[in-house]
């Protein structure tokens, strides 16, 4: 398994998964994503950026590299949702994971495994790892009553209720119900002593998410998050929870009748926790695991049984480098998930990043509100590297999150249209106007000292250091800060100017020089966005810069963020291509929602400030591009 999302060249594996619930728009989810409803934004967000890291380290070079996620279709939340809806438990979650396959295509996300709890392949991993889980002597039976929510799956301590004798979940706003039921537990507490070593392990490096950094310009990127849980806040929430002390925790349902049987006891079915958290695993084993018999004399060393499952699962790839999840739920992936694994004789993921919900408007989501954002509303009227784009560079990973229609369509515009589109438009046309659509110089000619190269340097370093470090938002204000020192510094060469008749061939040849770095600047910009808006980059690359379609397709960090590394030489020709990124305009439903959305925001001074209007310095500034434009596009004297 890789140690690091990229760095040289080399035969291991790196692993991304994906589990979070980061909108309060639904419950909490399980696995990857519970199939009780379609898929929100929050599904889209945590999926989105495991795409992106995922795509980064192949470009750094990860070999190979598997991205997981998927559909937890278990447990009592589900069999009510398709009674709703009057349809089987299995209908059911095969609908909604088709939708979940079809959104991650809409909005251009690759998984290489999508594992459905429902496939008989994951029911045999449950059954051998269960049955390990047994061996070892970690399984006994017992009664239990408790405060139990179903939208958490999960028994609260009364501590964690509001609303007094009422005992509601703060994060349903609903009330517990009261059971009592005998089932089966597990020994968490057996292991406190190496979960609370493994919390309060590392520190050497970074955490993810902030400032600080490693890697990029050719040096191998840092490791994921050096903390088993990041980002520090969430490692200090989870840490101080468990040096409570850590209690035994039911495995098994008796009233629960829609999931795995409980091998041992089939009058029973596994808890969606322990059944979900298990598919992280069994999506590497398509063939399953044998399961042995319940009870069986054989054991293998150790007593657990997971030798077999161990060396299957290394084979495959485990464990993990990267695993990310929803704040909300991070007790069972940074707690019960490594209890679960160490009494199965597996090895540990190497890091559980949590990220925080996502609000709209400054308000929380929910049907009531009629504020609900649809992902796949979203990329239909925007396409796909607008809301990829707009999500990871807005909100900071690890921290809450608010969209705002009129601020999604001010962002991108400002960064995909205005300054990285425009660069390549404005370069390109000057380039068609003064010399036939020929570069007139090779990029790797362009002096040390141009700005744009500079800046070109400075980025790329930054950015494999934001990457590295999971700071996406970072990362894409890397890439654009490429693009707009190109637009600085075509404002100052002036390059136009050299176009008009009467021009010195040395203002000619000056002006060249800096188009091909105005497009070195484009093209270089593009390769630090191929993880976050893979499209878009493809377009600039190949559509607007004529870069070899084959190698656009797969980057390589090192080879195509060299400057001169990717333009053709001088005489080489540039397509005449229609703008790479078109302005967004904000769309009727979105407009009235914005409307609709400001005296409440107004009332209660939330979120999705700063985008009303344009005040008088914008006004000026729009008139002096106009200016600028103008001489741009003036035709050229004796050219």
């Amino acid at each position: 398994m890789s140690d690091a999302l990229g760095g040289e060249k080399r035969h291991t594996h790196t692993l991304f998964t994906v589990k979070q619930t980061p909108s309060r728009q639904h419950p909490p989810s399980s696995l990857a994503y519970k199939a009780n409803a379609s898929p929100h934004m929050g599904s889209a967000y945590t999926t989105i950026a495991a795409d992106a890291l995922a795509r980064y380290a192949r470009a750094r070079g990860a070999t190979p590299v598997t991205f997981i996620t998927g559909t937890d279709e278990h447990g009592e939340k589900i069999a009510a949702a398709a009674a709703d809806r009057g349809a089987s438990p299995q209908a059911h979650v095969d609908g909604l994971a088709a939708e979940f396959a079809a959104l991650w295509a809409s909005l251009d996300i690759a998984p290489d495994a999508f594992i459905r709890t429902t496939a008989p392949h994951h029911v045999s991993v449950v059954s051998h790892v269960l049955e390990a889980v047994w061996r070892k002597g970690d399984v006994y039976k017992a009664a239990y009553e408790g405060w139990y929510c179903v939208g958490c799956e999960a028994y609260k301590d009364e501590d964690e209720l509001t609303g007094g004798e009422a005992r509601v979940c703060p994060l349903h706003a609903r009330p517990c119900v009261s059971r009592s039921e005998e089932n089966y537990f597990f020994r968490l507490s057996r292991y406190q002593d190496a979960i609370l070593e493994l919390l309060e392990a590392g520190g050497d490096g970074d955490e993810g998410g902030g400032g600080g950094g490693g890697g990029g310009g050719g040096t191998p990127p840092s490791s994921p998050p050096s903390f088993f849980v990041a980002p520090p806040a969430r490692r200090n929430e989870v840490l101080a929870w468990a040096r409570g002390g850590l209690r035994d925790f039911s495995i098994s349902r008796a009233a629960v009748s829609w999931g795995i049987p409980l091998p041992r006891d089939p009058a029973q079915t596994v808890y969606v926790w322990f059944d979900a958290l298990l598919g992280y695993a069994s999506a590497l084993l398509p063939g399953g695991l044998p399961v042995k018999a319940p009870g069986g004399e054989e054991e293998e060393e150790g007593g657990g049984g997971g030798g077999a499952a161990a060396a299957a699962l290394a084979a495959a790839g485990w464990p993990p480098a990267v695993h990310l999840v929803g704040k909300d739920i991070l007790r069972f992936h940074a707690v019960y998930w490594p209890g679960m694994l160490l009494s199965a004789g597996l090895p540990l993921p190497t890091s559980v990043y949590a990220h925080g919900f996502l609000t709209k408007d400054g308000l929380k989501m929910g049907k009531a509100l009629g504020n609900v954002l649809d992902p796949g509303a979203l990329v239909g009227s925007y396409g796909p590297d607008a809301v990829r784009f707009f999500f990871m560079r807005e909100v900071a990973f690890g921290s809450d999150g608010d969209f705002a229609a009129p601020r999604f369509v001010a962002t991108v515009n400002a960064a995909l249209a205005n300054t990285v589109g425009n660069l390549a438009a404005r370069a390109a046309a000057l380039v068609h106007k003064g010399w036939g659509g020929e570069l007139p110089v090779c990029a790797s000619s362009v002096p040390a000292d141009n700005a744009a190269r500079l800046a070109a340097a400075a980025g790329v370093a930054a950015a494999a250091a934001a990457y590295d470090r999971l700071a996406l938002h970072d990362a894409c204000a890397a890439a654009i800060s490429v693009a707009a020192a190109g637009n600085g510094m075509l404002d100052v060469a002036a390059p136009w100017a050299a176009l008009k008749e009467g021009a010195s061939e040395g203002d000619k040849a000056a002006a060249g020089a800096a188009l091909v770095a105005a497009l070195e600047a484009v093209r270089i910009a593009a390769v630090l966005l191929c993880p976050v808006t893979p499209r878009l980059s493809q377009k600039l690359l190949v559509d607007c810069l004529g870069v070899d379609p084959a190698l656009a397709a797969h980057p390589d960090w090192e080879r195509d963020t060299a400057w001169g590394g990717g333009l053709g030489g001088a005489g080489a020709r540039l397509p005449l291509a229609p703008p790479a990124f078109a302005r967004l305009e904000l769309s009727a439903a979105d407009a009235a929602a914005a409307a609709a959305a400001e005296p409440v925001k107004k009332k209660g001074g939330g979120g999705g400030g700063g985008w009303q209007g344009q005040g008088q310095g914008q006004q000026q500034q729009k008139k002096k591009t106009k200016e600028r434009r103008e001489e741009e596009t003036a035709p050229a004297g004796g050219a």
